[in-house]
């Protein structure tokens, strides 16, 4: 196929400008001026003038000329380097360009902690299997319902506990009191434990020890699971 950007470098190499050899053909500067712009092409006729006057053969306007043109010159072995080269190139494009899938996770999610006003104790303990890009190492995996821990830990988010008791004050547990579960920030008190949410709307909750709040766990990770 005809290759303007060919034509334009052999006449930079001449040294000629467009309007010369628009002369010498015999034919309107915009006409020529469209063959190096790739918007027309010459017709044979003007093609083999333009090879004369730019002392080339045809074919040297070919867009694979100056691929093509090398490889014509080589002996039969070394033509076989080439093809050879040529497909380590191409198949380490491939490489490069194909989608890196990262290894995934799976994790058993079950129902429910809450982030708000309470749910059962992983009521019917039943579960999902989603999956996080990390392992994470962690005892239990529950869905995070509700905005009070927002904006750290979104509402249809993981929340990952690691069964490690109370380790210190302010930390993020998942708290069993009165029969419902809570993930909250936890301070012990003389007389319970003091729940309090991320999200500043909410008031902090009370946990008498009269009522026997249970810490589950502390939370060691948190994430949106991966769509598939």
């Amino acid at each position: 196929m005809f290759s303007g950007d060919q034509l334009k470098r052999r006449r930079q190499e001449r040294q000629l400008s467009q309007a010369d050899l628009a002369r010498q053909l015999n034919i309107a500067r915009s006409s020529y001026y469209n063959w190096e712009t790739g918007k027309t092409q010459p017709n044979q006729a003007n093609l083999e003038h333009l090879a004369k006057l730019l002392l080339v053969t045809p074919d040297y306007f070919d867009q694979d000329y100056r691929l093509l043109h090398p490889y014509h010159q080589l002996q039969s072995a070394r033509q076989d380097q080439v093809v050879d080269f040529t497909d380590q190139l191409l198949e380490e494009q491939k490489r490069a360009q194909a989608p890196k899938i990262a290894a995934l996770f799976a994790y058993k999610v079950y129902e429910k902690l809450s982030a708000g006003t309470g749910y059962g104790y992983f009521e019917d303990r039943s579960y999902d299997t989603v999956f996080h890009t990390e392992k994470i190492d962690h005892d239990l995996a529950s869905w995070v319902y509700g905005d009070s821990m927002e904006p750290l830990y979104l509402n249809g988010s993981v929340a990952l506990i690691k069964d490690t008791g109370f380790d210190y004050d302010g930390g993020i547990y998942a708290v069993d009191w009165d029969g419902q579960t809570y993930l909250k920030r936890v301070y012990r008190e003389a007389e319970g434990l003091r729940l309090v949410s991320l999200n500043q709307k909410y008031q902090d909750k009370f946990a008498p020890y009269s009522e026997e709040p249970r810490i589950i766990g502390k939370l060691v990770g948190n994430f949106m699971p991966v769509v598939n």
